[in-house]
């Protein structure tokens, strides 16, 4: 709790000065900012959490399969519908992420 406390109390106090010393002239090309930091945010974390539950769908099908060994063909069959599910997602994001990057706004 001591730790969460002192990051935020940091935080609060570069704020100020972050602001403050911020070009007046330079404010046109924040959309522009967000959207790549939206588009690196996003895709970072699409990629990391969709990399995460291919690892679970793998590790979880190879242990059914040493399970049940006559059940292979489903398993494999079920576990490779479920992979090409969960790397749409992060096709998806990667799609809107160039959208963001490459649409002027």
């Amino acid at each position: 709790m001591r730790r969460i406390l002192t990051v935020t109390l940091m935080t609060v106090l570069a704020a100020p000065g972050l602001a403050w010393a911020a070009d007046a002239t330079g404010g046109g090309d924040m959309a522009k900012a967000f959207a790549v930091l939206a588009a690196g945010l996003g895709f970072g974390l699409a990629a990391g959490l969709c990399g995460l539950g291919q690892g679970r769908a793998a590790g979880s099908a190879v242990d059914a399969m040493a399970r049940q060994p006559g059940a292979i063909a489903r398993i494999q069959t079920a576990m490779l519908l479920g992979l090409a599910f969960i790397e749409s997602l992060t096709l998806f994001v990667f799609v809107i992420a160039v959208i963001l990057l490459f649409v002027k706004s």
